[in-house]
């Protein structure tokens, strides 16, 4: 029996143990996944061979952390230095990630998607900037203060605090911070939230099961939105395909992983 986890301050609000067992109990695959709240992003890898894992899964707020525990990191998760999949591969910690191409599933629907605004600059930000440039999409990003945005200015995107922001038209806005997740917070001043909603198509949260104050406004300002549900089920099934080394067909993991919302 594997047993796998996904790490994260806070975890209990996470689906992924619903997601991945619906996989394992449904396909017979002998696994178990579970949650660990982990505070201290330096004894994650401590923890993981401690808890006897087989894989893990990374959020909120660890997944650069989850980079540098890592003894190899691989694909994507190379480019931009951020790990939000973990597979324990003969006593050695492999980094992957995830999220990028489990976004660009989630927002497949919406249309001509050319000029995209992020807002926030942690990890799932970093992860999706470098993998809309990879589309050549023209990205902006916009964060509370600018110590975080120095990476991003080495990437050709434009960067921008609340204080110098410069309102453009876009196809699509996302949020990528944890406002509203716990408290009802919007990710920027209510103004300037408001200015940049009725500047965009398109509008995604990668927040899921709650419609956020930022959805909420969205709603009310006729955009066409979605939450986090969709990133969260295209990245849990290409983390599942890793988990299982490619054993279960992905189709039969994506199906079961959309019934486990039902639920």
């Amino acid at each position: 029996m594997q047993l796998f986890s996904i790490f994260g301050n806070p975890v209990s609000h996470s689906r992924s143990p619903l997601m991945h067992n619906a996989v394992f109990q449904n396909l017979n695959y002998k696994a178990c996944y579970t949650r660990t709240f982990l505070e201290d992003a330096k004894k994650l890898k401590e923890t993981f061979f401690a808890l006897h894992l087989s894989g893990a899964n990374v959020t909120v707020p660890h997944k650069e952390a989850a980079f540098d525990a890592c003894d190899e990191v691989r694909g994507f998760a190379k480019t931009v230095g951020v790990v939000n999949t973990l597979v324990n591969e003969n006593g050695k910690l492999i980094g992957y990630n995830t999220d990028a191409d489990g976004f660009m599933y989630a927002i497949k629907e919406f249309k001509k998607i050319e000029n995209i605004l992020v807002i926030g600059a942690g990890g799932t930000a970093r992860a999706l900037v470098a993998r809309f440039l990879q589309d050549n999409i023209k990205v902006s990003l916009l964060n509370r203060s600018a110590a975080r945005l120095a990476d991003f200015k080495q990437m050709p995107c434009e960067c921008y605090t609340w204080d110098n922001f410069q309102t453009q038209q876009y196809d699509l806005v996302v949020n990528t911070t944890s406002a509203g997740l716990k408290d009802e917070n919007l990710p920027a001043p209510k103004e300037l939230t408001q200015e940049i909603l009725s500047n965009t198509n398109y509008v995604a949260d990668a927040i899921y099961g709650k419609m956020t104050p930022f959805l909420q406004m969205a709603k009310k300002m006729n955009k066409t939105y979605k939450d986090g549900a969709d990133m969260l089920l295209g990245q849990g099934v290409l983390a599942n395909e890793l988990f299982t080394n490619h054993k279960l067909k992905t189709e039969d993991i994506q199906r079961e992983m959309k019934k486990s919302f039902q639920l």
